[in-house]
């Protein structure tokens, strides 16, 4: 008889619908919190404590930390204010970088290379994202006209641009010859050989 009533609860417990746990602001308090503590995770600072506080070490807490990964979706990163939190708690599924921040110096150096991060990531972006300027065309040297050969005609014809320089129509052909030195020109008397002489025909002379 016992036995049928113990039966009897057994199948009324369980047709009774169980009661779960329902936030009364539809999660917005706790969307908050695990918000706010995600980002804390940004600051090596704050690794180093739990790491010294022994949080690491509780299994409870570890996973904790891999059900946080949903802020890496989409529909969650955009809340993101401090996006190195997610890069941190990307590290933080290690144990063996859990065990290192632990250690004063290794917090220290992830703190430097952050800060180095932070001065020299916009200079670098900006490296790959601003327009460079384009090369400016060299221009091309005007093309000498050849010399005129003997025998043909004297006329040249040279096309109109702005980089040539305006050339007669019938220029004659200038001689070699012309270029000579006019004999008793002012450049025989600076002759070393010339001056010499004069000098020693002066003495002669005086």
């Amino acid at each position: 008889m016992a036995s049928d009533q113990e039966t009897d609860d057994s199948s009324n417990s369980s047709s009774l619908p169980k009661n779960t746990y329902k936030d009364p602001d539809d999660g917005r308090q706790r969307f908050l919190l695990e918000l706010e503590f995600v980002q804390c995770l940004s600051n090596p600072t704050y690794i180093h404590y739990l790491a010294q506080n022994r949080y690491f070490e509780d299994e409870a807490f570890i996973g904790y930390l891999k059900y946080l990964q949903y802020w890496q979706r989409p529909e969650y990163i955009k809340y993101i204010m401090y996006p190195h939190c997610l890069f941190f708690l990307e590290l933080l599924q290690n144990a063996n970088f859990r065990n290192a921040m632990a250690h004063p110096g290794n917090k220290e150096l992830a703190h430097r290379q952050q800060f180095y991060f932070w001065k020299n990531y916009r200079n670098n972006r900006l490296k790959h994202i601003l327009p460079r300027p384009l090369p400016e065309p060299v221009a091309a040297p005007p093309a000498s006209a050849p010399p005129p050969q003997p025998g043909l005609s004297t006329s040249v014809t040279v096309p109109a641009t702005s980089a040539s320089i305006p050339v007669p129509a019938a220029a004659p052909a200038l001689s070699p010859m012309q270029f000579a030195m006019a004999p008793g020109s002012a450049l025989a008397k600076n002759d070393p050989r010339s001056s010499g002489a004069d000098r020693r025909k002066r003495k002669k002379d005086a």
